[in-house]
């Protein structure tokens, strides 16, 4: 459907008798009309809408004269073509100069059309139209793509994010699943072992009891072994076995609960128990890498509900943000040295569950900022990033839970991100 209540035509023309009589058949025809008698009239004319288009819009289409004082038709075409705010405004010369030369020369510049002076109305009003139309449907063609363009980025995004979560998945439940047979002989086994161990040494004691004086062998080899330091610590090595062992259970519970496959069904989860386990499995990456110092989480954890949520999106947004935090404030290290931290803040903020995760590295400029959620785009080196995480961690926030993720930076103090999700 073509926007009628855009019909507004600029005439340049230095003639007062051209301008009134293209005027009056112009609005006859329902066009808006504004005119200009000089070049440099009209090109200051359309930079003033430049400035403010809301209340000095564009024209649809000009109507310029070729011979005029000052600048004539082919420069002021020439430098409205240059302008990336004009330049896509049809211009229609008039002109008595009829030869083929000064019209190659007009259309080269970028003019649409020709009318030869004197001039008929009916074929002005005509050519005016068939322009008018022609730029109508190429503002809604282009329209059309970039919608199409903008739908097609959001499929492919969408596409992108559901086979990394299917394999990512797949892999981390496999390697779960891999731990756990290890890891349940182990845990099973170490309470018998510890039985063993007391009846053993039990045993030992009993032979202490009756034989007090061993053969200078086995003395010998008492003293060698330390046997009272070897019972004692071997005790103590089956306590470090089960703690190591419950860490691992721990560790696997987070593979499983980041990995799990219930992507399309939502329930109500503890936000802390996500977060908690997201940072469990990031825990090798925040430790000491040699000069590196630990990076301190500092958590800020408020009363929070049971937020109803897909438990594995919101991991992968969780764990996209962490490791983000992470990467800043790692290259914040390498810059000057600073003390490195990671705050996570949770609160209850107009009936909608906030968490916030800020790093004290860096920070963007506003530039940055404005493309954070671009797909494709990234600040990374090569092979470091896809510039997909934020986009689908944005996709994952919104259009799958019906929140909001917010950005706030600094540049050289560090970056915000906020996840807003309703109760």
């Amino acid at each position: 459907m073509f926007q009628t209540h855009k019909k507004f035509i600029l005439i340049v023309d230095d003639s007062a008798t051209n301008l009134a009589v293209l005027s009056q058949a112009l609005k006859i025809a329902g066009y808006k009309v504004r005119v200009a008698l000089d070049g440099e009239s009209a090109i200051a004319m359309l930079e003033k809408s430049a400035l403010d288009p809301t209340k000095n819009p564009f024209p649809e289409l000009i109507l310029l004269d070729v011979q005029m004082p000052g600048i004539d038709g082919f420069e002021t075409c020439r430098q409205l073509k240059a302008n990336p705010a004009t330049t896509a405004i049809p211009v229609i010369f008039m002109t008595a100069l009829a030869d083929a030369e000064s019209k190659m020369k007009g259309l080269s510049l970028g003019a649409v059309d020709y009318i030869t002076k004197p001039f008929e109305q009916d074929e002005v009003i005509a050519r005016v139209n068939i322009h008018w139309r022609l730029k109508q449907l190429t503002d809604n063609l282009e329209q059309q793509v970039t919608e199409r363009t903008c739908a097609l980025q959001q499929a492919q995004v969408q596409v992108v994010q559901q086979e990394k979560l299917s394999a990512l998945g797949q892999l981390v439940a496999g390697v779960a699943h891999e731990i756990n047979n290890p890891l349940s002989f182990m845990v099973s086994n170490i309470a018998p072992a510890k039985e063993y161990l007391a009846e053993i040494t039990e045993l030992l004691s009993l032979y202490q009891k009756h034989y007090p004086e061993p053969p200078s062998d086995i003395a010998s080899k008492i003293e060698d072994i330390d046997l009272e330091f070897v019972i004692e610590d071997f005790s103590h090595l089956l306590d470090s076995m089960k703690v190591g062992t419950e860490r691992i259970k721990d560790i696997s519970l987070s593979l499983r609960n980041f990995a799990r496959s219930d992507g399309d069904t939502a329930s109500a989860i503890d936000l802390h128990e996500t977060l908690d386990s997201t940072l469990l499995l990031l825990r090798h990456r925040l430790k000491d890498q040699g000069a590196r110092p630990v990076i301190e989480i500092i958590k800020k954890y408020g009363d929070l509900p049971a937020i109803k949520c897909y438990p594995g999106p919101m991991s992968q947004v969780f764990m996209n943000l962490l490791a983000n935090a992470i990467d800043a404030v790692d290259e914040a290290w390498e810059k000057d040295l600073r003390c490195l931290n990671i705050t996570i803040t949770t609160e209850v903020l107009r009936e909608s569950a906030i968490v916030r995760i800020a790093d004290n590295g860096l920070g963007m400029t506003e530039e940055i900022q404005q493309r954070l959620f671009e797909p494709l785009f990234t600040t990374k080196a090569v092979g470091k990033g896809t510039g997909l995480g934020l986009s689908i961690a944005r996709q994952i926030v919104t259009d799958k839970h019906g929140g909001e993720l917010f950005c706030k930076s600094i540049a050289g103090k560090g970056t915000e991100f906020a996840i807003e999700l309703p109760i």
